[in-house]
């Protein structure tokens, strides 16, 4: 039990595990104290390294921007300053302005977080000549290991395995082709200074390669600035391996044990796991020591993370990048080494020795890490941006962790990363943390946007992903199992207790005039001599379906699916601290399931996850709200975000797949492509910049004999 109550170190009392002797100790390493500190990033990870920085005693700055101005980080930091509009280029992005603001409040330090500046050169450089202390790498390290073609040479020369293919200055459209078709296809196309997904793509025949690099391109100039690229063989299914290693300036670098990040989305993480399950010891020493001799090569200094491409059957590895700063999923080797890394950093930054030697880091259980988007999985993973109208989130204790920087009320913004929270999860071994996984998953209440959960939930459960048969691919393998259709007993089941729920619910706000919170819904609040039968028109997905019910007596209905068999239910609803719990028994089987409504929506939270159904509007406002229907002849933007660019003008004729659009969302870029051959008839008033709302209409299509 003490090992598990060192694991939550961001609760406990100040001080990490004792500090070893460190070897090769440097004596010209100058000491700084940091008792101030900048975070130069939002969310999540602003709140998070706000945590450890007041477990420390070191008084911490917030920045943010317009659309921050109520953000978490904010309200925890103890001071704040506003640096510029939403767009993160003219925010979070402003080195100048943020290094202004560092000298202005009086800050020793600026903490990069992840992202944004988390790997800038220039804004590693000016904070040295400014005097402020970049909590991370020296600038030559960031340097290298951020163009992808120097790092490749670097790793080669010191016995890291690579895999094959170009990585070479000359970048003109005649040299790439020719460099892909000596590497062979499938490829991989990637940003040299990329990360995150981001200006990556695969070109799986040599048709698809211009295309794809084209793409590749304009993403990695939007997000860094730079479009070079460099070409790799595309190895198939492939395990994604990463090891975190930390380095100090006295010239001890080690490793925290590997992660496994293999499932994923639109290449980006979704679920990591630490330890990699399956790999053999002497698999996990051969990485370990590669990881440390990566970092050895460009004398690292702080937290960093080498990834490494990992052969699905053989474990064979190769390296792919060096990420310079600390990732998203560093948690979960938190967990299952009882560390906590952000305190690592900070000591590591004022000249102190690593607080442990490799022989003192000891691997204890297992972890996950489950990212909780707000996305539509079913719909690509498309990003949603809105309000967190309701967000219920399991409770963190010695093994689980909660790492967010929203709050109920907050809004997603269309400008950032669409990420709500990271539930991180310990357990003994890799079942029961598995096990319990999924059962705070459930534990998730979320109305206002649609998210990831029950993906996460349906994901966690396949069998081959329990037996640790994990790969890069794994998704589009296993898609039949993750985005089931909706079957008709379950579609009833779920009708039945949302119609239930919502007319006990609406009828004792009709009968008790003040607050009902804490108290169980009586019978008297059915009204029984007001109303003895009611029907629910609801949608279930596409499916239309009615629910009647019939009061009998009591807690006790006969209810009716559609034209389907009557059923004798009892019910009742009460209030509890995880929100509205609706109870039933039919034919002996008891029911607990949370209800939530939320506009004309009905929600449903129980061990499958979360399900929405619709309460239907009458017909005559259906007609009305249909005559606004999206036009066929068009195409509209399937996300809200940025209008980036519009591709065609009227008059134009267009084929069916061609780019119309570019819309970019939270980051990502999405091509909206012509549904059909026609004309352009028109293009919105939005110009290049504007806002747009998912279903905006974009452009208008005619057919070409009309045009005419």
């Amino acid at each position: 039990m003490a090992y598990l109550r060192q694991l939550y170190s961001l609760k406990t009392a100040p001080g990490l595990v004792r500090f070893s002797h460190a070897q090769n100790l440097k004596a010209d390493v100058q000491r700084r104290q940091i008792d101030k500190i900048l975070i130069a990033n939002r969310g999540e990870i602003a709140c998070r390294v706000m945590r450890t920085a007041k477990k420390l005693g070191i008084r911490t700055v917030a920045v943010y921007s317009d659309a921050d101005k109520h953000a978490m980080h904010v309200e925890m930091a103890d001071e704040a300053y506003h640096i510029g509009p939403a767009p993160s280029t003219q925010s979070y992005l402003n080195a100048n302005k943020i290094l202004q603001v560092a000298k202005t409040s009086g800050s020793q330090a600026v903490h990069p977080g992840y992202g944004f500046l988390s790997e800038n050169v220039e804004f590693c450089e000016q904070c040295t000549k400014e005097n402020v202390i970049f909590i991370g790498p020296p600038t030559s390290a960031i340097r290298d290991m951020g163009i992808k073609s120097t790092s490749k040479a670097i790793m080669s020369e010191a016995g890291v395995p690579i895999v094959k293919g170009y990585h070479g200055e000359e970048q003109s459209i005649e040299r790439l082709q020719a460099e892909a078709q000596a590497i062979g296809f499938p490829l991989m196309i990637k940003a040299v200074r990329g990360g995150g997904g981001k200006g990556m793509r695969i070109a799986m025949t040599e048709a698809d390669f211009l295309p794809q690099l084209e793409s590749a391109k304009r993403e990695s100039l939007k997000a860094f600035g730079d479009d070079n690229m460099l070409l790799e063989q595309y190895i198939t299914d492939p395990r994604h391996v990463e090891v975190q290693v930390f380095g100090d300036m006295h010239g001890n670098a080690v490793h925290l044990f590997e992660r496994d990040c293999s499932v994923q989305r639109r290449h980006q993480k979704i679920i990591e796991e630490a330890p990699a399950p399956g790999l053999s010891e002497a698999t996990r020493q051969e990485l370990g020591a590669a990881a440390v001799r990566a970092a050895k090569a460009v004398g690292y200094v702080g937290a960093g993370t080498v990834e490494f491409i990992l052969h699905r059957h053989t474990h064979a590895f190769h390296f792919m990048e060096m990420n310079t700063r600390l990732q998203v999923e560093h948690p979960i080797t938190e967990m299952i080494t009882g560390t906590d890394l952000v305190e690592w950093q900070l000591r590591v930054a004022s000249g102190e020795p690593l607080p442990l030697s490799q022989d003192e880091i000891i691997r204890r259980g297992h972890a996950f890490e489950c990212r909780v988007y707000a996305e539509e999985p079913g719909a690509g993973f498309l990003p949603r941006a809105g309000t967190l109208h309701r967000l219920t989130q399991p409770q963190p204790d010695s093994t689980v962790r909660i790492e967010t920087g929203v709050r109920q009320g907050d809004e997603v913004s269309v400008h950032y990363d669409p990420m709500i929270a990271k539930l991180v999860v310990w357990g003994r071994d890799r079942g029961e943390a598995l096990a319990k996984t999924r059962a705070k998953l459930t534990e998730y209440q979320v109305a206002g946007l649609e998210t990831n959960v029950n993906f996460l939930l349906r994901l966690s459960s396949a069998p081959a992903f329990g037996a640790g048969d994990v790969h890069t691919s794994f998704i589009p393998q296993h898609e039949a199992a993750l985005f089931p259709q909706h079957e008709p007993a379950r579609a009833g089941r779920a009708a039945l207790h949302a119609a239930l729920g919502h007319v006990l619910k609406t009828q004792a706000e009709q009968a008790v005039n003040e607050s009902w919170k804490g108290i169980s819904v009586p019978p008297s609040a059915w009204r029984p001599n007001y109303q003895l039968k009611k029907t629910v028109p609801l949608k279930f997905g596409d499916k239309d379906m009615k629910v009647t019910i019939e009061y009998l007596q009591e807690d006790k209905f006969r209810i009716q699916v559609n034209d389907g068999s009557w059923h004798e239910v009892e019910a009742s609803l009460r209030w509890t601290d995880a929100g509205l719990r609706l109870t039933t028994t039919i034919e002996g089987k008891r029911e607990t399931v949370g209800v939530l409504t939320h506009e004309e929506q009905v929600h449903l939270y129980d061990e499958n996850g979360q399900t929405v159904l619709e309460l239907a509007k009458p017909k005559y406002l259906g007609a009305v709200g249909n005559q606004a229907a999206v036009n066929k002849d068009s195409a509209a933007s399937p996300t809200p975000g940025i209008l980036e660019r519009v591709l065609v003008k009227p008059g134009d004729k267009v084929t069916a797949g061609q780019p119309l659009f570019v819309v970019i969302a939270m980051k990502m870029e999405y091509v909206v492509r012509s549904p059909r051959d026609g004309v352009v008839a028109g293009v919105s008033g939005a110009r290049q910049g504007d806002a747009v709302g998912k279903g905006a209409e974009v452009v208008t299509l005619v057919p070409e004999t009309e045009s005419s």
